[in-house]
């Protein structure tokens, strides 16, 4: 990146544990420059300061034992300097205002579909467990009914004494 490139980086934990996940973004000379610790959900933007190369690293070092599905964009990669030098037209600032609007939408609406699988999921699993507790129910129900009809039978028996 050059210096003033703008780079936005946005990120959901669609599954896994509890959903959290740290986050972060060094420069070229490895110095930290964010981070975050057990989000789910998050949308960082950066400007360069610097000349170089820059890295941006997910871990689950928390709960390394669940695997985790992340959902992230890179985008956003701009030069704020050839745009402050540079006379804009209105039309063209407008587009690109649009342009941001859209890649929000577009992060929201991957982040709603990640929610909703993750609801689905949690939904047909409660449904499963449901089915199998009622099917559970019915036979002990089932069970109790035929040992009780045995039992009163068994009652009512006349026992004869010879």
């Amino acid at each position: 990146m050059d210096i003033g490139d703008k780079l936005t980086v946005s990120y959901q934990v669609g599954e896994g544990g509890n959903l959290d996940i740290d986050f972060m973004i060094r420069d070229s000379d490895d110095i930290l420059i964010k981070s975050t610790a057990r989000e789910s959900v998050g949308n960082h933007v950066v400007t360069a300061s610097k000349k170089g190369k820059y890295t941006y690293c997910f871990s689950n070092q928390m709960s390394s034992v669940t695997a985790k599905s992340v959902s992230f964009n890179v985008h956003d990669m701009e030069r704020i300097q050839e745009t402050a030098k540079t006379h804009i037209d209105p039309i063209e600032r407008e587009i690109r205002e649009l342009a941001e609007s859209i890649f929000a939408i577009k992060d929201e609406q991957e982040y709603i579909v990640a929610r909703e699988r993750q609801h689905r999921d949690t939904a047909e699993s409660t449904n499963a467990r449901v089915k199998w507790w009622s099917i559970g129910q019915l036979t002990l129900l089932v069970a109790v009914c035929f040992w009780q009809v045995f039992y009163l039978k068994r009652f009512f028996e006349v026992k004869r004494v010879v």
